[in-house]
């Protein structure tokens, strides 16, 4: 199954997740919500699930993502095990995998150093 995102979030929708949240996020990964709002499948062979616009922060939050990890936010996963997510420490926001079990600092793997990156690195990983 390749990648099918949902239609993408409108202006109004990115506009009331920053009031909401307070959070600004990267200029590439919005130019990806405008044209797909979440979505799941492959890109390359690697599986995707990108969370929709409106589930980040309830996602986040049942995940206990500030507790565990403090300067990570994660905005999806693999459909497995592993969760995907900024770190939004310092500028600009590395791509980082890291286990839902035993979720902790010591175990983030930095992927990329943008969004745009992160979906390269997965359309060329190895089968």
């Amino acid at each position: 199954m390749k990648f099918t995102g949902h239609a993408g979030a409108t202006e109004q929708d990115l506009a009331l997740f920053r009031e909401t949240t307070g959070r600004k996020l990267p200029g590439d990964y919005l130019a990806f919500l405008r044209k797909c709002n979440g979505g799941e499948g492959f890109i390359g062979e690697e599986y995707l699930i990108l969370w929709k616009l409106g589930e980040l922060e309830e996602f986040n939050r049942d995940y206990e993502v500030r507790k565990y990890l403090p300067d990570v936010f994660l905005f999806g996963s693999n459909g497995g095990g592993e969760a995907y997510g900024f770190k939004i420490n310092k500028l600009p926001w590395k791509i980082v995998r890291v286990p839902f079990v035993g979720m902790c600092p010591e175990d983030c793997e930095t992927m990329a150093n943008s969004f745009s990156e992160f979906l390269d690195v997965l359309e060329q990983s190895p089968s």
